[in-house]
């Protein structure tokens, strides 16, 4: 902007002093030679009067001397059938010419320009008297009065461009604030504030941006309120819950419920603490183990694997791997893909876990995801799915800026994966651990 802002200043400027500046250039070099014609005609009328008051030739011969023009050799006066006194430097027929039209004249000489001015004897002769203009003369003085206009235009469009750039930089200081305020806004720091600067447009800009971002803030507290509210009353049928597990005799399904209620308590109070502290606080700031956390949850899923009698194996997994994500909200996302798993294909139907630096992935040899596009959208995923499990991986993913991936697994099922950056390189199946339903 602000070199737009100049360049506009220089084309402008540029303009207006070519259209001033061309027609004094032009005018100043009529001026030096109307100057030098004056001058010639001065020196001619000179010699006019010494013609009226004697005409002899040593008389006129001494005054033409006397001249700085004749002193020159640069004037002369042509009498009739007489040779002309002083030097001249046009031909007899210019000066025959001049003399039968008896009214002065400028006519072209080598070297320069030749003024003519007759005059009229008390004898009846007709006189020419020629004072020779040199070009030079015709140029006097002009080259320093164009080189003082080409002096001024500089000053001109550079004292324009000068101040255009001061402008455009307190234009695009004020522009640059506020796009960086976005930015940070956009980032998370809801407490940006900016103070108007710059031109009104800029300075409404900057007024309203304020307005947003104070707007933004209650909007997201009121959020958080509700949030928390919210997670606060599903406690009780959560306690009611508990109460009835614990009233079950021992056994795997009693195991299991235990632990879905511990991981929906867990689960209530990060709802309760995020939405309190704010989740751009929250995130970013914790980092877990992908791989003890997978362990975990397979713990929990490999009964229900048994119970469905489901062949299933880890690929990977012999090293940490460390992800941008809090413990829960990888429980969460290890919990979306496997869920995916049991919820839509028939029991008995095999499946992977693959782990790496790269990810996670998992395949099934289900019937596949006919429509991936539409599978992360809730309300719209089909097979009585709301959606919400993948779109808590996609979120996921766009949180630790990788990517969902949703495709053909080579069991001939779906594969569902989690990318942290580039598409992972699948290691060689050499199974952690596998294991297969008995029935």
């Amino acid at each position: 902007m602000r070199w737009a802002l100049n360049r506009l200043a220089l084309a402008i400027t540029s303009m207006v002093a070519l259209a001033f500046l061309v027609p004094l250039a032009v005018a100043t070099r009529q001026i030096a030679y109307d100057r030098a014609i004056s001058d010639a005609r001065q020196q001619a009328t000179s010699m006019v009067t010494v013609l009226g008051v004697n005409s002899d030739l040593t008389e006129l011969t001494n005054a033409v001397a006397s001249t700085a023009a004749g002193s020159a050799g640069r004037l002369a006066i042509h009498l009739p059938e007489l040779d002309p006194i002083g030097v001249t430097h046009l031909t007899d027929a210019t000066v025959s010419r001049a003399a039968s039209e008896r009214r002065s004249a400028t006519a072209e000489a080598p070297g320069g320009i030749a003024y003519l001015q007759p005059t009229v004897l008390t004898d009846g002769r007709t006189v020419v008297v020629e004072v020779f203009v040199p070009e030079e003369e015709t140029r006097r003085g002009v080259s320093s009065a164009w080189l003082a206009l080409g002096g001024l235009a500089i000053v001109l469009v550079g004292g324009s461009v000068l101040l255009a750039d001061r402008l455009g930089s307190q234009l695009v200081k004020s522009t640059r604030q506020l796009a960086a305020a976005t930015r940070r806004l956009g980032g998370g720091e809801l407490n940006e504030r900016i103070t108007p600067t710059g031109p009104r447009e800029l300075r409404d800009a900057a007024r309203d941006f304020n307005a947003m971002a104070d707007d933004l803030r209650r909007l997201l507290d009121r959020e958080r309120e509700l949030a928390a509210d919210l997670s606060h009353r599903l406690r009780t049928p959560l306690t009611g819950l508990r109460l009835d597990v614990e009233a079950m005799p021992p056994g795997p399904i009693a195991e299991r419920m235990q632990q879905a209620c511990d991981l929906l308590d867990e689960e209530l109070e990060a709802i309760i603490t995020g939405a309190r502290l704010g989740s751009v606080e929250v995130r970013g700031t914790e980092e877990c183990d992908l791989v003890e956390m997978l362990a975990d949850r397979l713990a929990f899923w490999s009964v229900l694997a048994e119970d469905q009698e489901r062949p299933w194996e880890v690929v990977g997994g012999h090293e940490p791997v460390m992800v941008p994500m809090s413990r829960s909200d990888v429980i969460l996302v290890v919990d979306a893909m496997l869920g995916n798993v049991f919820s839509h294909t028939p029991d008995g139907v095999a499946f992977r876990v693959i782990v790496s630096s790269s990810g996670l992935l998992v395949d099934d040899a289900g019937p596949g995801i006919p429509d991936p596009e539409n599978a992360v959208k809730r309300g719209f995923s089909g097979a009585g799915s709301t959606g919400l499990g993948l779109d808590i991986v996609r979120r996921a993913a766009e949180t630790v800026r990788g990517q969902l991936v949703i495709d053909r697994s080579p069991l001939g099922g779906a594969r569902v994966g989690l990318l942290l950056h580039a598409a992972p390189e699948e290691p060689e199946p050499q199974p952690r651990r596998r294991r297969r339903a008995v029935s």
